[in-house]
């Protein structure tokens, strides 16, 4: 007599099943091939040697507040930086970079999910003698699935997601690149207009001395060659004009180009310079890491390294495949979906590698060579972003100090200029004295205003390196 099995014990089997399968899927999944990310250790000092002393006015946060150009008070400059986001050709790149990315994190993330395709065909055939011709319809509906079962598809999102916050890291630095890059251009240009009103007073100076030297001559009282050094002098003073007015035309196009429009529909008239120079805030050397954006970048290249091994590894292990399908075939369209011409299938398929000449291996070293190489660049991008700091700071200290000397040089230089020219119409000195003193005031004045400008774009430099306005945002 054949043993029936009892109800009870067959349904108390089928939940002892379950549970078998639901432990087996969730050690599998638990074989996640992905190392544990850690961010890489970096150097980061207690503080700036170079800070020493500094005692910044502005608030610790207004880095953060947004514009970090109106710092310096200058209305031109602010309504030329907010085109920047606008019209810039690279802001405009890496803003497409980083839609690109997000795009390939939902091109991964939609590989988790099975795909389904619906596919159709008809087909007429025939044949000569006796064969009679027909009809072949099909139709059916199928699915796909590769269950993640090692982590190999999860890394390949997770490390997409790290891609594209590296892309806004570095969409943050194109755009912070940009603003720098215009603001130091624009303070370059104020001072080649300062420069060029120096040089057009000076050259109204130099004509009167010329004028009063050439009466001089012709009542005998000068020699030629004091003629003739203040045409020299005249002469050099035009032609350093002449550059002056080049350079301008150039700082004038490179605005232009960075605001994304061609240098001929573009112009800035000459207006005062505003020598406002701001204190930066510092903050603590740590708040680096999360305010330089090409450090965040190079972060969450690190990350994306370390899911690069995880994927590397899932080849040591089998891949599976679910399949399935439902149609059918009929002579007619209208029997195709009658139940006695349906057809399904259901499948499972599983590949496994067992000998590739140590290809997996090497592919595995590959990746972990490559993880230590984005350390490394992340580490180096710590201290260059450091070493930014420091230089800036320093910087900024020498050319305070310097700016003080400056005007104590040029108003000297101005009193022994004068002095040299009363003697000279005295008849007390020679022309070449009041030559000297002429070049010597000349350059002290142009000098002066070199440092001023040194100082705004020393400050911009010094905003650049701490990160500007932006800061890494925060985990989602």
């Amino acid at each position: 007599m054949k043993h029936v099995k009892p109800l009870h014990s067959t349904i108390a089997a089928r939940p002892r099943r379950h549970l078998l399968a639901l432990a087996a899927a969730v050690m599998l999944a638990g074989c996640a091939v992905s190392p544990t990310y850690e961010v890489p250790a970096a150097a980061a000092p207690q503080t700036f040697k170079e800070a020493a002393g500094w005692q910044p006015a502005a608030p610790a946060d207004t880095l953060e507040r947004g514009p970090w150009w109106t710092l310096f008070g200058d209305a031109q400059l602010n309504q030329l930086a907010d085109g920047i986001e606008i019209s810039n050709q690279n802001v405009a790149e890496a803003i497409a970079a980083y839609e690109q990315a997000r795009a390939l994190v939902r091109e991964q993330r939609a590989s988790l999910f099975p795909s389904v395709n619906l596919t159709g065909s008809g087909t007429r055939s025939g044949g000569g003698g006796e064969q009679q011709t027909g009809n072949n319809y099909r139709a059916a509906i199928g699915a796909s699935w590769e269950p993640d079962v090692w982590g190999k598809l999860r890394a390949g999102v997770t490390g997409a997601d790290a891609s594209a916050a590296a892309s806004a890291a570095d969409l943050a630095a194109a755009r912070l690149s940009a603003q720098g890059e215009l603001a130091t251009n624009y303070f370059s240009l104020r001072q080649s207009d300062a420069q060029i009103a120096l040089l057009n007073a000076t050259i109204d100076g130099y004509k009167r001395v010329l004028d009063i030297t050439g009466n001089r001559f012709n009542s005998g009282i000068a020699a030629k060659s004091d003629l003739l050094q203040a045409q020299t002098q005249l002469a050099n003073a035009q032609i350093d004009l002449s550059s002056q007015v080049r350079a301008r035309a150039q700082l004038e196009h490179a605005i232009a180009i960075l605001l994304g429009k061609a240098p001929s529909d573009f112009s800035l008239a000459v207006a005062p310079w505003t020598l406002t120079v701001p204190e930066v805030p510092l903050g603590v050397p740590s708040t680096l890491l999360q305010r330089r954006p090409d450090i965040a970048a190079a972060e969450r290249r690190v990350a994306v390294a370390n899911e690069q091994i995880g994927i590397a590894r899932s080849a040591y292990y089998p891949s599976l495949n679910l399949t399935g399908s439902y149609g059918g075939g009929a002579s007619r369209v209208g029997d195709l979906f009658n139940a006695s011409s349906s057809l399904w299938s259901l499948g499972v398929s599983a590949a496994q590698t067992l000998f590739n000449a140590g290809a997996t291996t090497a592919s595995v070293d590959a990746a972990k060579a490559g993880h230590e190489a984005a350390v490394a660049r992340y580490r180096q991008t710590v201290l260059s972003a450091f070493g930014a700091v420091e230089d800036q700071l320093s910087a900024t200290r020498a050319l305070a100090e310097q700016l003080t000397l400056r005007q104590q040089a040029s108003s000297a230089a101005d009193q022994v200029e004068q002095q040299m020219l009363n003697r000279y119409n005295a008849g007390q000195v020679g022309y070449t004295d009041v030559v000297t003193a002429q070049v010597t005031a000349l350059s002290a004045r142009r000098s002066l205003v070199q440092a001023q400008a040194d100082r705004q774009t020393t400050a911009v430099a010094l905003i650049q390196a701490l990160g500007g306005g932006w800061h890494t945002p925060p985990a989602q």
